[in-house]
């Protein structure tokens, strides 16, 4: 089955070289989670269970929002990836010879400039406060971000205005993006019963990209706002 035909505007499995390890230069896209479940006959939890969750007058299931409709509808190839779980997340990553990042390493690329000679206003061995820099202007969050190119799923929603696609917002630290908002990403760390997740989303302000915050949430959490990028050994 084909599901999509939209590309997104930076290759999801495009990655960037940080100390050590290299790391998805953006958020894995729907378009290129359908690939992995195309070659594997994937099914994921949220499908089994009739739709995963979104926050409104607390936690509810959405009936058919999975992955490839994460809003209940077809999805745009270059959103995200959504409606997943921590396990889900690993075992796309390793279906592509990767893996998740450990915390240090998602916080090392998301906060701490290691291009030699990046473009201004990044400099080289400096440690910011978000991952677009000083500020967080150029992200897609809440508030105090700008604006961003959304992609119509507000009239869905109690709260903000969703996603953009992958790869299309400003880029940050090391030329990452969406490491601050978008969709909280999945990372390896935390415990058994509460992974971390990082960055913030489209849901939360500029507060939830800061690299003091921290959230975590139960490993078979599949909702809306979390997503993933993989890393891999350099």
């Amino acid at each position: 089955m084909v599901y999509f035909a939209i590309a997104a505007p930076v290759s999801a499995t495009e990655m960037q070289s940080i100390d050590g390890f290299r790391i998805d230069r953006t958020e894995v896209s729907v378009g290129a989670f359908a690939e992995f479940a195309q070659d594997t006959g994937f099914v994921s939890a949220a499908e089994r269970a009739g739709g995963g969750e979104v926050y409104a007058f607390g936690w509810q299931q959405k009936s058919g929002w999975t992955w490839s409709h994460p809003f209940g509808t077809p999805a745009d190839a270059a959103e995200p990836a959504v409606h997943l779980t921590y396990a889900e997340a690993e075992q796309y990553c390793r279906w592509r010879g990767a893996r998740l990042p450990t915390d240090l390493e998602w916080m090392q690329a998301a906060y701490t400039e290691y291009r030699t000679d990046p473009p201004a206003p990044f400099e080289y061995g400096r440690t910011y406060p978000y991952p677009t820099g000083d500020r967080p202007i150029g992200a897609n969050c809440l508030d105090e971000c700008g604006s961003s190119g959304h992609l119509g799923y507000a009239d869905r929603l109690m709260r903000g205005l969703g996603p953009v696609r992958v790869g299309s917002t400003q880029p940050g630290v090391n030329g990452l993006y969406d490491m601050g908002a978008n969709v909280w990403e999945w990372v390896d760390g935390g415990s058994a019963t509460q992974r971390i997740t990082r960055g913030g989303s489209w849901w939360y302000g500029a507060e939830r990209m800061h690299r003091n915050d921290q959230a975590t949430k139960p490993p078979e959490t599949a909702v809306v706002y979390i997503g993933f990028r993989c890393a891999s050994d350099d």
